[in-house]
């Protein structure tokens, strides 16, 4: 999957945005060809690749096709290549990856029949699974079916963004009784609230499983017993759609209510990608284009059998435990206990939670105990992602009705999360929490909660700064820092974060925390620019980041600043990697490497070697514009030398991982690291060395 067009290469300065995330998605579609990860597993990754692929088309895929249509070339926004040329490079891109994706998936198909595990089609369906789909479709499938007879129709449907369809061809018998078309088509729409995967009664120790796509399919002969039909034919089509948020301006419309509403607008956004079978008929494919009225700058993209292969994320596990990665338990704290108080621990001295290797509990307790606590005062929290069923909520909801000042800052616009947070929002409100809706222009993305306790005459502040959602469930497979602290130093900026949105337009000055959008990108040229004299002068200098992603030229450019003047650097960037390593006179002193595994490696965190002394923060803020100039961020200094070298050791893991680390190069080829070293597969070591840390804790 290497992409080796100029436009990947930017006058040998930058990687292209979008053809390296691509390249990111290349990285999670190895993990399901990789057979030492488990059998279901691998399925799972193919179902986040596909949903990745969605979410990019949506958004990145539809903010190109938007510059084409505004008359606009796009070549400085997009780094030298022009839009036009990247929207064909992409789908070029995506059609190979998509094909790579088939075969693996047909090699896994493979492995698991081995295993007795047998995925069936609806030309492979024995007598006994006959009558049992007969009763399944009768019972579950036909009452949630939408089928549209689209031949007698004037205006073509207008089809549901991301949603899968079949498109039905039926061909009527000449001497029919029927003198209408010879031909006749129709859509029927694959159910979101049944299972996309049926599990069939087992047969001699042997497990089916057929897909709702083709369960359909065995019964399209009931779904249209009306018409006296020669032929019938299925084939899969999905259609994409801009995800992109046009907020109205109607100023009698509170944000929540525009929020709202322009969310439900989204699944009516314009066609982005067009997606179908590619052993549909000509005829068929031809109809449904023009109907449809699928565009030049759209991305039409030949596909197999079945679409929304993301649902293989969902793949179900009957009972085989042996494929799938083995559970593993979440550690507690050293010496923070869930049954006892946190925050009188916490007022004694720093802790970090490593999630999932620790537990995200944690975090859930500290707001409980504030909510009961008669001393607390006041809860202050920032929310981007809440879980589905949020203990988080709850938690803030319990303080407000205990009679605590609860303010949540909550961000309506946290892309695909809208609806989720819009409900818990309107929940929270009547319920007497303070809900503060960011600041105009701005993303409020820092993760952050400062609680105000009452102890003596005086008020005591206890904080926790994240580098990920406080949101339960992606805690458990999302890696990131948590930072415990009563430092009022730290507390007090936190404070100051909430006075800006609420009155924003003051700028407040920090002298420990570092905040987007008014003094990120600063502090850090300044971080950089440190480095570098202190090389000059004879000091120890470098810099290890670990990111998300690392996209803003201004930024490269002074990492690149930096590498000439002779610091290393030490880049792990899961995701978008514009910056080109190794270039000889340019990067020749910085490395990079993506993990991609088990965990999505989620957090932020920045180590300057600052002449000997070396500074550390955690962050919420990537190198991306986005970050540095349109969000709210937050970067927290750790001051505590224990959590220094925790995270120190954490980072070294990582970046001896010669198992799941992939190089980034300019050859832009997910070369795995490969060493004649023992194999570190870091995420699997840090679990060991969070163990051992338990372990030489309760021995002292």
């Amino acid at each position: 999957m290497t992409t080796t067009t100029v436009a990947n290469k930017v006058e040998n300065r930058y990687l292209n945005r979008e053809l390296s995330w691509l390249q990111f998605n290349a990285r999670v579609l190895q993990e399901g060809e990789d057979p030492t990860v488990p059998l279901i597993e691998r399925l799972r990754f193919l179902g986040i690749f596909s949903n990745n692929l969605d979410e990019f088309f949506k958004v990145r895929y539809a903010t190109i096709k938007r510059i084409v249509e505004a008359g606009k070339g796009g070549r400085s926004e997009l780094g030298g290549i022009s839009a036009t040329e990247l929207l064909e490079e992409i789908t070029q891109t995506v059609i190979k990856q998509q094909a790579h994706s088939l075969r693996i998936l047909k090699d896994i198909q493979k492995e698991l029949e081995k295993e007795n595990i047998f995925i069936i089609d609806e030309t492979q369906i024995s007598d006994e699974q006959c009558v049992f789909i007969s009763d399944y479709f009768i019972q579950k499938v036909s009452p949630a079916l939408m089928t549209i007879m689209i031949s007698e129709l004037d205006e073509f449907p207008e089809l549901k963004d991301s949603a899968a369809y079949l498109a039905v061809r039926i061909k009527m018998r000449e001497n029919g009784e029927d003198n209408g078309p010879k031909t006749n088509y129709a859509l029927i729409e694959i159910p979101r609230i049944v299972d996309r995967f049926v599990v069939l009664p087992e047969e001699d120790g042997k497990h089916y499983i057929i897909l709702l796509d083709d369960l359909i399919r065995s019964q399209m002969g009931n779904i249209f017993n009306i018409f006296d039909y020669e032929s019938i034919s299925a084939h899969m089509i999905k259609i994409t759609r801009d995800a992109e948020l046009d907020i109205d301006s109607d100023l009698s419309r509170s944000f929540l209510e525009k929020i709202s509403k322009s969310v439900a607008k989204r699944s009516s956004g314009d066609p982005v990608r067009f997606i179908y079978d590619k052993s549909i008929d000509e005829e068929t494919l031809q109809f449904l284009m023009d109907k449809m009225g699928i565009e030049t700058t759209d991305s039409v993209i030949p596909g197999g059998r079945y679409h929304n292969r993301r649902d293989y994320m969902k793949f179900p596990s009957l009972g085989r435990k042996d494929l799938l990665y083995k559970p593993v338990e979440p550690l507690p704290v050293p010496g923070l206990s869930l049954q006892g108080r946190l925050l009188k621990k916490i007022a004694q001295r720093d802790y970090l939670l490593y999630a999932p290797y620790q537990t995200f509990s944690y975090v859930v307790k500290f707001l409980r105990e504030a909510a009961l606590d008669p001393k607390v005062q006041s809860i202050k929290i920032t929310i981007y992602r809440l879980a589905e069923i949020s203990h988080i909520a709850s938690s803030l909801i319990n303080a407000a009705k205990n009679g605590k000042e609860v303010t949540v800052q909550i961000e309506l616009q946290a892309r695909f999360d809208e609806a989720a947070n819009i409900r818990y929002a309107e929940i929270m409100q009547k319920e007497g929490v303070k809900l503060i809706f960011g600041v105009t222009g701005l993303k409020v993305h820092c993760k952050s909660c400062v609680v105000e306790r009452l102890e003596g005459s005086k008020i005591k502040r206890y904080s926790f700064i994240s580098t990920g959602n406080f949101n339960e469930s992606t805690a458990k497979i999302y890696t990131d820092y948590t930072l415990f602290t009563s430092n009022n130093k730290i507390a007090k900026e936190i404070n100051k974060v909430f006075d800006f949105f609420e009155v924003n337009y003051r700028i407040k000055k920090y002298n420990h925390l570092i905040v987007s959008p008014h003094y990120t990108r600063n502090a850090l040229y300044h971080l950089i620019d440190t480095e570098i004299e202190n090389h000059k002068n004879g000091l120890p200098s470098g810099i290890k980041l670990k990111l998300n992603s690392l996209s803003d030229f201004k930024m490269i450019d002074k990492l690149y600043d930096a590498s000439r003047a002779g610091v290393q650097i030490q880049l792990i960037v899961r995701g978008i990697c514009c910056l080109i390593p190794g270039v000889e006179g340019m990067s020749e002193n910085i490395e990079v490497i993506s993990i991609v595994d088990k965990f999505l490696e989620h957090p932020r965190l920045y180590i300057f070697e600052n002449g000997g002394t070396p500074k550390y923060y955690i962050s919420s803020a990537d190198l991306m514009g986005r970050n540095l100039d349109n969000r709210v961020e937050i970067a927290c200094p750790i001051y505590n030398t224990e959590i220094q070298q925790e995270l120190l050791d954490t980072f070294v893991i990582n970046w001896s991982d010669n198992v799941k680390a992939r190089v980034i190069s300019d050859k832009q080829d997910n070369a795995y690291r490969r060493n004649d070293l023992e194999p570190v597969r870091s995420q699997f070591k840090l679990y060991e060395y969070y163990k051992e840390k338990l372990k030489n804790f309760a021995e002292h």
